[in-house]
């Protein structure tokens, strides 16, 4: 990443930027503050990180968090609101659960992606299942790999991206399918490296048949020349063919479950609905 933005919307450069100035730019230290830890950190022959967290100036957090920027791998502190918490990956990118994000990652990337698909569908069997949750959270991890990625909320029936996002939703894939809008609804997040964002639009009375159309194999093609990975939440496969629909056009989807709640049942009645029409399929279990 190459400049991010800090609170007062000054532009800060981070690539060559000790850990010193980060802290300084992003106003967790004053000058005065960082002479004392320089001083105290020749005395320890500590790290100016380590000097710092010592002597009470910053937290552990905010040391993460400039090592973050200084390592290309942008995450959001705490206090800010601009997501929804539920963004775990945005929020806490060093805990068990964006651990096992990771490791997710890792496997779609040898079992799917480097087949040279550029494309995944997330859904789940039935709602509350957190086929949206995983299918932003995994679309931050792989920005922060530093994959161009694109996140589109393909679920015209019930759609959470732009609320997990907190942006509008006025246009976005359903205006684009029926010629109303562009690819210019597309939304960047500047605030994490790589990651754009397609929301859902007007809900419309026809999802499925929209959905069919020739339109998203046109714009999926398009998107294929400009993102490295696409990742598609869809509604529920139980609830409705939309999810086969897409994934069909892409080849695989990714079911979202809950361990103790997702009955097994549900879940192999998704897998066998998706496969039935010749989709690959993988579970992604969720243990919180």
């Amino acid at each position: 990443m190459n400049i991010i933005e800090t609170e007062k919307n000054t532009p800060l450069k981070t690539v060559s930027s000790s850990i010193g100035h980060l802290l300084l730019d992003m106003g967790k230290i004053t000058e005065k503050d960082a002479e004392r830890i320089l001083k105290f950190q020749k005395e320890k022959s500590m790290r100016f990180g380590e000097a710092a967290l010592a002597l009470g100036f910053v937290t552990m957090d905010d040391i993460n968090h400039a090592l973050s920027f200084q390592f290309d791998y942008p995450y959001l502190s705490q206090d800010k609101s601009s997501f929804s918490h539920q963004l775990v990956a945005a929020f806490d990118p060093f805990s068990k659960q964006v651990e096992s994000l990771r490791s997710l990652r890792t496997q779609l990337m040898l079992r799917w992606f480097e087949r040279g698909f550029k494309s995944l569908v997330v859904s789940s069997a039935r709602e509350s299942d957190g086929a949206s949750q995983l299918a932003a959270n995994l679309a931050i991890v792989f920005s922060q790999l530093g994959e161009r990625t694109l996140l589109i909320d393909a679920n015209l029936r019930l759609p959470q991206q732009h609320t997990l996002f907190k942006l509008n939703n006025h246009h976005g894939l359903s205006d684009i399918l029926v010629g109303r809008a562009s690819t210019d609804v597309i939304v960047r997040i500047p605030s994490l490296l790589n990651l754009s964002i397609l929301t859902a639009g007007a809900v419309p009375p026809n999802p499925q048949e929209l959905l069919n159309k020739n339109a998203l194999d046109e714009l999926l093609a398009s998107f294929s020349q400009q993102f490295d990975i696409v990742i598609m939440d869809t509604s529920p496969i139980l609830m409705s063919s939309d999810a086969q629909v897409v994934a069909k056009k892409v080849g695989g989807v990714l079911i979202a479950a809950e361990t103790n709640k997702t009955a097994l049942s549900d879940i192999q009645s998704a897998i066998d609905a998706c496969r039935e029409i010749g989709i690959e399929v993988q579970v992604a279990l969720n243990a919180h």
